[in-house]
């Protein structure tokens, strides 16, 4: 019998009250795991009402105490790792190892957060004009949303919370519906950690559930992250409703390898930057340039081998290299745009399409995919695929490759591999893509650096986590001040200025 799943609401678990719902798989054996219920719009509304009511008494919490529960929070991170870790796989079907390198980059973001006091120290200017200050601060901005996608169920909404929570904001989560319990997990921990009721709730749902809290009046702002067409809508609706936003968006990351370039350390990259997680990844690597025909050749006979022989299985394999997609619908579409290549001209080197594993042929698996000769104007190249399929694409020079990559729709992140430092540079100088590698296939900063592209990778002014999760999380105040002294200048109708 399928699990019900239910909504975190006030401190404790609330059972869905909508009538609706949806079903989540195993995705390694096809079969429905649990039912999530899908909120309505009263739902919702009692989740931001919970929020509301703690608000007043979090953001007078001390930035000190606040830093002090979520320092527990991350020791019981760190404690329950294992458990959080099973459940992502179990759910989104990518190998444990994988699951607890997510939950580490989340717990990252943990550790920038306990620094709360630090981060929302304010700047002060002494003698603006005539024995008079000025200061400024930082203060919350009331409620807060968070809409994340499947492929980190974890890492992302700790993307958000944790800075969010540091900088005295309430926090409602509404996490994909693919993959929700490991949500459930985090607000049970937070609570554990002694973060009072109703500074974090969760709310499973659709539609009906997104447009409810892009609606609400309560709600300051949203974060977000998932496709572009999505964060597109995500973007103008929160806007419309006089909400900030940050909505991250596609992605179709290029990784250039240079005639100089240590081969195998490139192939070794590309592995796992295209494979790993069974390229459901916004940061994977799903384009590699190599320029020069040698060089091309030499990458694909190289490749292709490897490709054939990755490991696949269940997330429990510990020798699994890479699992199952999250849902049948996803592994249909993935094979789709494998069709949609093919028809386009691409040459098809290695096709994963009927990969099975025994005792486990219902489930959502799919085998490393590796193309060749794709050109720009094909699909396979434009669109993002998310899944296991690198297209290869050839270029004559480096300024063929940059261009093509500066050209592209998505901007979110590329990388370059070379010896020369000063083809690194200018790819780094010229590069119009928001986070950049050299020599590093996978080019996500670190939790207090701030994640985020450029172009239709992203909508609106802030990058997550790191000072810009600061800054978008908090509204600045400045104050200007001063004290009587005896002196009397008399009234003054003029801008006030200082000559």
């Amino acid at each position: 019998m399928p699990t019900e799943i239910q909504h975190f609401i006030e401190g404790r678990l609330v059972p869905g009250q909508s009538g609706r719902t949806a079903p989540v798989y195993n995705p390694a054996t096809g079969e429905v795991a649990a039912q999530v219920p899908l909120a309505s719009e009263a739902e919702i509304a009692a989740a931001i009402a919970s929020a509301h009511k703690a608000f007043p008494g979090w953001a007078e919490t001390t930035p000190l105490r606040r830093a002090r529960i979520l320092n527990r929070f991350l020791h019981i991170l760190e404690e329950r790792i294992d458990d959080l870790a099973a459940v992502i796989s179990a759910e989104h079907g990518k190998v444990i190892s994988d699951a607890k390198g997510e939950v580490q980059r989340g717990i990252e973001v943990v550790e920038f957060a306990t620094a709360a006091p630090l981060l929302l120290k304010g700047e002060v200017t002494e003698n603006v004009g005539t024995r008079i200050d000025s200061h400024s601060v930082r203060q919350p901005l009331g409620v807060v949303a968070g809409i994340t996608p499947f492929n980190f169920p974890a890492m992302v909404p700790m993307w958000m919370f944790p800075v969010a929570l540091a900088c005295g904001n309430c926090f409602i989560l509404k996490p994909s519906e693919r993959d929700p319990s490991a949500a459930l997990l985090l607000a049970q921990w937070l609570k554990d950690a002694g973060l009072p009721d109703g500074v974090f709730n969760v709310v499973h749902g659709d539609k009906t559930a997104v447009d409810a809290l892009l609606a609400h009046p309560d709600i300051s702002a949203v974060s977000f992250v998932g496709s572009t067409p999505i964060a597109r809508y995500i973007y103008e609706t929160a806007a419309r409703h006089g909400k900030r936003a940050q909505a991250l968006g596609g992605a179709k990351n290029h990784m250039i390898i240079m005639p100089d370039a240590d081969m195998d350390q490139a192939v070794d990259a590309l592995m796992g930057a295209a494979y790993g997680s069974a390229g459901e990844r916004c940061m994977a690597i799903s384009v590699a340039v190599p320029v020069g025909e040698a060089t091309a050749n030499a990458l694909v006979e190289r490749l292709a081998p490897r490709v054939r022989d990755l490991r696949i299985g269940p997330g429990t394999d510990p020798e699994a290299e890479m699992g199952p997609l999250v849902t049948r619908q996803h592994l249909d579409k993935v094979r789709g745009y494998i069709d949609e290549g093919i028809a386009a001209g691409a040459e098809l080197v290695v096709d994963g399409r009927d990969f099975r594993r025994q005792g486990y042929e219902n489930g959502f698996f799919i085998g490393g995919t590796l193309f060749d000769r794709v050109t720009p104007e094909m699909k396979i190249y434009r669109e993002e695929i998310f899944g296991p399929v690198l297209s290869v694409v050839r270029a004559g020079s480096f300024d063929e490759a940059a261009g093509m990559i500066n050209a592209h729709e998505f901007g979110n992140g590329t990388s370059i591999f070379t010896r020369d430092g000063d083809s690194a540079r200018e790819f780094a100088h010229r590069i119009q893509v928001g986070m950049v590698g050299i020599n590093v296939p996978i080019p996500v900063p670190m939790a207090f650096h701030s994640f985020g592209g450029w172009k239709a990778s992203l909508f609106g002014d802030h990058h997550m986590h790191g000072p810009e999760g600061v800054r978008f999380y908090t509204k600045l105040k400045t104050i200007t001040t001063r004290w009587p002294t005896g002196i009397r200048a008399g009234a003054e109708f003029v801008m006030p200025t200082m000559k």
